[in-house]
């Protein structure tokens, strides 16, 4: 097999032992493996070699796993993620169900298990490669408060008339509507919009909720939609009282 034609996995975990066993027996079954070994450089391989499916740790350092599954998701709702868990944590295990994840396995794993669900995952991402072209489930419009947000063009129709959003206003403002209702810390909204750059603080994120404010709030000094929770974070809710 050519090498080009081979499907790529991207492997993320910083145990160096499990990495380079993943990468040895994976690439004995054919596939292509990039590795890396913390959150911002697996984010960062994601962006470069754009595998067919990634095999992620959640305890990574700098960036857990889960965040980094968070950041992938919010680009790419197709892409298999098959997680590596350290501890049978059913919260851990639900977080990422949530967050779309596609299979995990708990360490230490059946290293025949692990390949047969690659294979297995692999191969159903194949078939349904098909149906991603239709993209028949993706909101690509949102509407709430007489806003309309389009994800397909970037762009929104808001009380400022017709306005070009940004890539950092784009994944956050994602963020915000899948989690509507839910609290959202600072830090969370730091690792999504700017992944945790240096340098960055929790100020970038305060002044992005203003200028939020100002596109789709009727009075920006009252926020209706875009609410703040006294140190815990912010709050999207399309459907307030009254």
């Amino acid at each position: 097999m050519i090498e080009n034609d081979k499907k790529c996995i991207l492997v993320i975990e910083d145990d160096i032992h499990i990495a380079e066993g993943l990468k040895l027996n994976l690439s004995l079954q054919g596939y292509r493996v990039v590795s890396a070994g913390d959150g911002p450089s697996g984010l960062q391989k994601w962006k470069e070699v754009r595998p067919d499916l990634i095999v992620l740790d959640i305890m990574l350092p700098v960036i857990d796993g889960l965040s980094v599954l968070r950041a992938i998701r919010l680009e790419d709702e197709r892409l298999p993620i098959l997680i590596l868990s350290a501890k049978a944590a059913s919260d851990d295990i639900i977080k990422g169900l949530s967050w779309g994840v596609d299979d995990y396995l708990t360490k230490p794993f059946n290293l025949e298990e692990f390949l047969l669900r690659v294979d297995r995952l692999i191969k159903r991402a194949a078939w349904n490669q098909r149906d991603a072209q239709a993209g028949a489930t993706t909101e690509t419009i949102y509407r709430f408060g007489g806003n309309t947000i389009d994800f397909e063009t970037s762009t929104a129709t808001c009380r400022q008339g017709n306005i070009i959003l940004t890539e950092q206003e784009t994944k956050l403002l994602k963020l915000f509507i899948a989690n509507r209702g839910k609290p959202l810390s600072r830090a969370i909204l730091l690792e999504v919009g700017w992944g945790y750059t240096r340098n960055i603080t929790s100020r970038t994120v305060d002044n992005f909720i203003v200028r939020l404010r100002k596109y789709f709030e009727e009075n920006p000094r009252e926020p209706r939609y875009f609410k703040s929770l006294r140190s815990v974070g912010y709050v999207f809710d399309p459907d307030p009282p009254g």
